[in-house]
């Protein structure tokens, strides 16, 4: 089973790239079969990773970043994957 494991932190105004910077630099204990980083307005990162493991599986994630870094608690999210779609 593939589950999605989300990770989304809004940085202080002014502090996106700086957030965006400490996510890419986080290591994870295990190896995921992928991981994504994204940005979007109003200084917000997302991490997305995937991984082979039921959905209440013991899965590393990514931390708290420091509170001068953030406007708030980090909101974390996992998802079980029903379908997978190809693009031609």
């Amino acid at each position: 089973m593939s589950i999605a494991l989300m990770w989304e932190a809004r940085a202080v105004e002014g502090r996106g790239d700086d957030l965006l910077a400490w996510a890419r630099a986080q290591e994870l204990s295990g190896e995921p079969l992928r991981r994504e980083t994204f940005r979007a307005p109003q200084d917000r990162v997302l991490v997305i990773t995937w991984w082979d493991a039921p959905l209440d599986a013991d899965l590393p994630e990514l931390a708290e970043p420091s509170p001068e870094l953030v406007t708030r608690l980090v909101h974390r999210w996992r998802f079980e994957s029903v379908e997978s779609v190809e693009s031609r």
